[in-house]
């Protein structure tokens, strides 16, 4: 039978970071510095329009002030580069993002690197990428791997000495989830594997798992005979399946089986309310500290 207390709320523990993050939001209006967040999207993708509306959203709740720049689908490379050089020098703005994707013929990289450092609150510029990598706390990790981190530690998660193993290696998640976790410093000190599409025997590595992250992108990919028994495990999956029962004909799910796995986990993210929910409240974070250095300088 499942364990009806194992959940980690996403919900509940992004609303302690917001409580906190409206709080120097006030500290800075009483030195006289609102913090800024600008989105860039390009096309019409309606998921980042999904996405981008409910950051606006939280900005506005929090009281950060923000902007969208909708560029069209047929925009070049040259004319969203010109945008962010001009969002760059705009000190209205405190954090840039550039929500993915991107149209096939801009260069993702090229865009994330010409942002400028401590504006990238997204933390895909390869200096803060670097500094991650090194340790450095005075730039900005990646919103989801650090939200994650908060939701195992607010639950009071132990990670250090832990065996981990994240599932996908992309930038976003995989990659600096794995550095955030293998830091030599509190909060982390975990043995980490990383497993991908070329990995043998997926399911051994995932067996040995304390804390068990998946970020693949393939829905219900984790099954129950792939979790140990009292592992913690964190869904941060978002796929689309064909449901003709639901209303928009598709539903989102992860990459868990979550009813599978549950009975089995210690503790396990739901899919959605886990993960999502944390990725927002970094983001704000990350803004108010970039708000915060430019107030000190």
């Amino acid at each position: 039978m499942a364990n009806k207390d194992n959940l980690i709320d996403g919900k509940a523990i992004a609303e302690q970071i917001h409580a906190e993050t409206r709080e120097e939001i006030e500290r800075l209006a009483r030195v006289g510095t609102r913090p800024g967040l600008v989105f860039v999207r390009v096309g019409d993708d309606p998921a980042s329009q999904v996405y981008v509306g409910m950051k606006e959203k939280m900005c506005r709740r929090l009281g950060i002030h923000t902007e969208t720049h909708a560029l069209p689908a047929s925009a070049s490379e040259a004319e969203l580069l010109s945008l962010i050089d001009r969002l760059n020098r705009d000190e209205t703005f405190h954090g840039i993002l550039v929500q993915a994707p991107l149209p096939k013929g801009i260069d993702a990289s090229k865009v994330y690197s010409a942002i400028r450092p401590e504006k990238d609150v997204d933390g895909f510029h390869p200096i803060n990428m670097g500094k991650l990598l090194l340790g450095d706390p005075s730039g900005f990790a990646p919103c989801t791997p650090a939200g994650i981190v908060e939701l195992l530690v607010r639950s009071g998660i132990e990670i250090r000495g832990k065996e981990a193993v994240i599932l996908g290696r992309g930038n976003i998640v995989g990659k600096p989830m794995a550095a955030l976790l293998m830091q030599k410093a509190p909060r982390a000190d975990a043995t980490v594997t990383v497993c991908h599409s070329r990995t043998r025997n997926i399911a051994a590595h995932c067996r040995r798992a304390d804390i068990l992250i998946a970020a693949m992108g393939v829905a219900r990919f984790v099954k129950a005979d792939m979790v140990k028994e009292g592992a913690v495990v964190v869904d941060v999956g978002v796929n689309r399946v064909d449901d003709p029962q639901a209303q928009r004909g598709y539903r989102l799910v992860g990459d868990v089986d979550f009813e599978a796995v549950r009975p089995k986990a210690a503790r396990i993210t739901p899919n959605p309310g886990g993960v999502g929910p944390m990725t927002i409240a970094m983001l704000m974070k990350n803004t108010v500290r970039a708000a915060q250095a430019l107030a000190r300088r």
